[in-house]
């Protein structure tokens, strides 16, 4: 229990005094980044998914 309870206190110290945390503004401003590129990439990924099943569809109608 010993253990853990200096892994809870370094860790605590090590969170309030050693990191250095981004400005809200600047935080805001990557997660907007990371939602945008989230939905272009879900956008692509969609799109992709469409041309597939259209082209195997075509492809399985064939036979």
């Amino acid at each position: 229990m010993e253990k853990f309870t200096s892994f809870l206190k370094s860790s605590w110290e090590e969170m309030t005094q050693h990191v250095t945390w981004p400005p809200f503004n600047e935080l805001q401003a990557n997660t907007t980044l990371v939602l945008v590129g989230s939905l272009i990439f879900a956008f692509v990924v969609g799109i992709m998914d469409l041309v597939f099943e259209n082209a195997l569809r075509l492809f399985y109608q064939s036979f």
